[in-house]
């Protein structure tokens, strides 16, 4: 990052979520080296789908998240993370509307190579 452009301020959760209020839609809040930290409303049923590339962290700040898997489900709470290995096919879902952080690199489709509807535009900062 030029240095010129470097902010001293924290990056606040509460506040970059009370920017938008679509849903499924990440937006990038900042980046680690090639990593993106990405915050999400959510709320329903997602699709099935795997990262083939990558593990996916997700960090639930509100809400209770249910993660299924082929073969079980993981379910978190605020507080709470869990990192779904590469490969492995998972769809989360949401009773109640749940905001969260994702971690995962730069250029990573919410959907992986299922598509569909819910695919989201990468790279939308806030």
């Amino acid at each position: 990052m030029d240095a010129s452009k470097r902010s001293y301020a924290p990056i606040n959760f509460a506040q970059k979520l009370a920017q938008f209020y679509d849903q499924w839609q990440p937006r990038v809040i900042a980046e680690l080296n090639e990593y993106q930290f990405k915050i999400v409303r959510i709320e329903g049923d997602f699709i099935w789908h795997d990262h083939p590339e990558t593990d996916e962290a997700f960090i639930v700040l509100e809400g209770s998240l249910r993660i299924d898997f082929r073969d079980g489900s993981v379910t978190l709470g605020p507080g709470e993370m869990y990192v779904v290995p590469k490969g492995v096919e998972h769809k989360p879902y949401a009773a109640g509307e749940v905001k969260m952080l994702l971690i995962e690199p730069r250029g990573t489709l919410n959907t992986g190579h299922a598509g569909g509807e819910r695919t989201a535009r990468n790279d939308i900062w806030i």
